[in-house]
């Protein structure tokens, strides 16, 4: 073989490699490709669209359909028929999946459930009609539909709902041969695992061998001298979150499910957890920002319904920090100056108080912060909003005081942001811990309740001060 073709083989490997061009270079579908999908849609050619789209990894494909109008999604999804990957609607947005399954004949999804891992199966099922499930189910295989069944009675968000109930075991007396011919013969096993579960006559999970022990154990060995203990076993009703953290904590690539009476039911794998991980990151940050579970794909109606509770309650908090001003309307009349500097306070103890909250509400979803450190985290927090308060004081009121040329106007402010940069930190710290405490998600309402602290304090000492200095002039 010459250098020549040496030097050219990767690039036509490159080429042969489905889905290898359809991203630009900022990683989003490629326009030229969209059309070109686009044209085979309008032309009806399943040909082409099998060829460039039905091959494609299921992540790709799922960009590529979020990247389509509702009209060439459905046009798409019916002329790849059989082809068509049923595995991407686990990659869409919610929105969209169940768009797509709604009009998916239930006999299609009933096929191509079968040629799914259970997890990405229970994935779709779960946004279904209990009747459609019914459906679905009864044409299923009576093994695979008793799996599916008992993964979907698990709650909703729980390791049971996540699990893989697809899984090698084997009884601890067998033989390291007896245990490698039967993963080599059998032919309902996963497609790929990296722990042989051992569990007694009644399913019990009693330990556990990763596959390289097993490459490296003589054949006559039996299981049960080179098992370990599964010290991790997760169980079905966990809540997702709280298995993503085992995960964490302890690093692991695998982890056995068992139901209450610690038998083994599945396996959550870390593929599933990073999508966990993703999902629930995902969730608090909306929340924090106040619009619930809404995606890219939701109707001009769903999301201004999602939206439109925390904006009302937002409107009234907004309505208390204007009471606070009226109280001070006589003040405000005697100089101009303190309705100009007054949103400067508000502003800053707002910011200050979210980069607080940030740090906590995260604190607490990771369990970083519990009854052993809270008080120290407190404490570190006051004294961050004090040295902050005391810094920002003397840079607001030496502007203030030459902008205003009134040296007693710029103390005012100066008093005023040290109290509302304090109270800004405590309620950054505090109102998410008090919230957890009381069983409320800190993540969607803390931010409500700490933007009216700052607001109400904020007006409320910058007033008062400012009261206080006019009384004295």
């Amino acid at each position: 073989m010459s250098t020549e073709d040496l030097d050219t083989k990767p690039a036509e490997a490159e080429d042969t490699v489905p889905g290898a061009d359809i991203y630009d270079d900022d990683g989003y579908v490629r326009a030229s490709y969209l059309a070109h999908i686009g044209a085979a849609i309008a032309d009806r050619d399943t040909v082409t669209l099998k060829r460039d789209a039905g091959e494609l990894h299921e992540s790709e494909l799922a960009d590529l359909i979020e990247a389509l109008i509702p009209d060439q999604r459905r046009a798409l999804v019916e002329l790849l028929g059989s082809d068509f990957d049923l595995a991407a609607l686990t990659e869409v947005d919610e929105a969209i999946r169940l768009e797509i399954v709604g009009y998916l004949p239930n006999d299609q999804i009933a096929q191509a459930v079968q040629e799914l891992d259970s997890d990405d199966a229970v994935y779709i099922l779960e946004d279904l009609e209990e009747e459609d499930q019914d459906e679905i189910l009864s044409q299923l295989p009576f093994t695979e539909r008793i799996r599916l069944r008992r993964s979907l009675d698990y709650p909703e968000e729980t390791a049971g709902r996540r699990m893989q109930s697809e899984f090698v075991a084997v009884p601890p007396f067998w033989t390291v041969g007896q245990t490698i011919d039967y993963m080599r013969e059998d032919k309902d096993l996963p497609d790929s695992f990296s722990q042989v579960f051992v569990i007694d006559p009644t399913f019990r999970l009693v330990g556990a061998v990763n596959l390289d022990q097993i490459l490296r154990t003589q054949r006559g060995t039996k299981i049960e001298e080179v098992m370990h203990e599964t010290r991790h076993a997760i169980p079905a009703t966990m809540d997702q979150e709280e298995a993503a953290q085992v995960f964490e904590q302890y690093d692991l690539l695998s982890a056995a499910v068992v139901d209450e009476n610690e038998r083994l039911v599945g396996v959550l794998t870390i593929d599933d957890v990073v999508d966990v991980i993703q999902q629930e990151a995902e969730e608090d940050i909306k929340r924090m920002g106040g619009v619930g579970d809404e995606e890219l794909s939701d109707s001009v109606m769903e999301t201004a319904r999602s939206r439109f509770l925390w904006l009302l309650i937002n409107l009234g908090t907004a309505v208390l920090a204007s009471l606070v001003i009226g109280l001070f309307d006589a003040t405000i009349e005697q100089m101009v100056a303190l309705a100009v500097l007054m949103p400067i306070v508000a502003s800053m103890g707002g910011n200050a108080a979210t980069q607080t909250m940030t740090v906590a509400v995260r604190a607490l979803a990771t369990r970083d912060i519990d009854i052993y450190n809270a008080g120290r985290v407190i404490r570190r927090e006051t004294m961050v909003g004090m040295l902050n308060g005391v810094l920002f004081a003397a840079i607001i009121g030496l502007v203030a005081g030459l902008w205003f040329d009134n040296l007693g106007l710029g103390a005012v402010i100066a008093m005023a942001m040290v109290v509302n940069m304090l109270a800004a930190a405590l309620a950054g710290i505090l109102i998410p811990l008090l919230l957890d405490r009381v069983g409320a998600d800190p993540a969607i309402a803390s931010g409500v309740f700490v933007t009216t602290v700052t607001d109400v304090v904020g007006f409320f000492a910058f007033l008062s001060f400012a009261a206080w200095w006019f009384s004295l002039r």
